[in-house]
Order: C-alpha cells, then structure tokens, then sequence
C-alpha cells in the first residue's frame, strides 16, 4: 500500500513539532526522495521551531522556521501527497510566518510551492543552483589550510556576507565536520544525505570561493559530494568543473526583506537550502 492509498484522517491537528515527529517527519522527506538522514533533519531543528500537521497518529505535514537573528529562514515544508490540495500548506506556512515575528524571511521554493509562497508575500531574488556528483581533485589558486578555526571569526564572516546570525549552528557543524580556512574566507565541509555538503563558502572574491570548492572537492575525490551555489555569483560552471552536475534547483525567495551595510563578503554557498 502507498501514502496514496492510504485513507485521509477526518481530523488534521497543527501542533508544534517536537522530537516525537522525527520519524514521521523522516518517511515524509523520503517520500518526495530528499537525501535527508535523521542528523540531517536534526541539524535544522537544532535552530528552529516548527510545526507538524497530524492525523490518525502520523505526521501529514511539516514545515520549520529557523532563527537567525533577525533573519528566519522557512524550510522542510512538506504536505503528504495523500493530504495536498486541501489547504494544509497555506495552514502550515502561516503558522511559522507567526514564528518568525518580524523577520526577514527567505525560504527556497520548488516549482510546485512558488504559488503560494507569491500568494503569501514572498518574492523571487535568485536561483539556487544543485550541484553533486563524485568529485575530483583540483588545485586551488590560493593556500587552503584545514583545521579548526575560531568559530567566532567565522560567524562574523558569515554574518557580513548573509545578514544571518548563526554561530551557534556554525560550531555545531565545525565540530562534526572540516573547517577549510583561506585568506579572505572559510567552508565548512560535513556529512550529508548521500555523502557529503560543503557549505557555506564564504569569501571576499571569487578567488578565494574556487580555491575553498578547489580544496573541498580534493578532499572528497573520489566520493560524492554536494554544492548548493546561488546562480548569480557565476561560479556553477567552475564547480561543474570538479565532477559536479546540476540538478534540479530551486528559487531562491524572501519576505520582508531588511537593508543590510554593505559588506566585502559574499556567500557563494549555501549551509543547505533549508538553512540558507
């Protein structure tokens, strides 16, 4: 028997999510054929809130909001397929839109979503660019070290280049994965879905962003790795270059954006799509 064929509750409950929802939550991402392993899911709701939509005794819906400061990013945003078309979406985002309080809000959005997401007040500002595949070796143009960082000097980093506050979710991901530091820069390497993510690439120029992918994917030769790139910085073909394919992306969306001071940092990789 599918999710499909199974019949739909008479009764759908909204509640916060909480720890009990993980299982549920994990069949729900595995149905629509995500990479997400239980610590991947675990990471997210480390720096979020959430709700889960709830009927019969199983998760029918999950949508999460992580606090960043005054930046909230809106993610796993799932409806069970038996479940779609009754509002139940709509019903989930307003709940984490009332999390997120005054925020800036971005999420990123598949085809299917951007309909309501539009209907609720967000707006296009980018393509984000999947990349994956089982990567080769590379000379960077510039010195990579890898080793531990001071995690505050990396959060500001990240902070200039996204407007996001999170040192907290940064050490957490330094301290199970690589650090990977260069002049005017720093990626973070860890374990992800089928292999592994790097992310974020954070750097002054483009320079310094290829020589972190260059070293990134040296590392992990011969082994699948993921890069999530933001389609207007132009670095796609580059990490192409590495073994790398692109797959299906995804719009890059926000709400209530904020003016931020301008700032030598970019972001030229993404922690996740969930977690910007």
């Amino acid at each position: 028997m599918t999710r499909l064929d199974i019949p739909a509750p008479t009764t759908v409950e909204i509640v916060p999510f909480t720890e009990q929802h993980m299982p549920g939550a994990l069949a729900l991402s595995q149905a629509e054929g995500w990479p997400h392993r239980h610590e991947d899911w675990a990471l997210s709701l480390s720096v979020s809130q959430g709700v889960a939509a709830v009927g019969d005794g199983r998760v029918l819906g999950t949508a999460l909001c992580s606090l960043h400061g005054p930046v909230a990013t809106l993610n796993l945003i799932i409806v069970d397929a038996a479940m779609r078309g009754r509002g139940l979406g709509r019903q989930m985002m307003q709940r984490v839109i009332e999390l997120a309080g005054d925020r800036e809000m971005r999420l990123a959005a598949t085809e299917e979503g951007k309909p309501l997401y539009r209907k609720l007040g967000f707006r296009d500002y980018d393509q984000i660019v999947q990349l994956q595949g089982v990567a080769t070796a590379a000379r960077p143009k510039q010195v990579v070290h890898a080793g531990a960082v001071d995690t505050g000097i990396l959060a500001g980093m990240d902070s200039d280049a996204s407007g996001m506050e999170r040192a907290a979710l940064l050490a957490r991901i330094a301290s199970n994965g690589v650090t990977l530091s260069t002049d005017g820069g720093f990626a973070l390497l860890r374990s992800f879905g089928r292999g592994h993510v790097l992310g974020p690439v954070v750097a002054r120029d483009a320079t310094a962003a290829r020589s972190l992918f260059a070293a990134g994917a040296t590392r992990m030769a011969g082994q699948f790795l993921r890069i999530d790139v933001f389609e207007s910085h132009g670095l796609a073909p580059y990490v192409e270059s590495l073994g790398l394919s692109m797959v299906v992306g995804c719009t890059a969306m926000v709400h209530s954006p904020r003016q931020r001071p301008a700032s030598n940092y970019q972001t030229h990789a993404l922690v996740s799509q969930a977690l910007g």
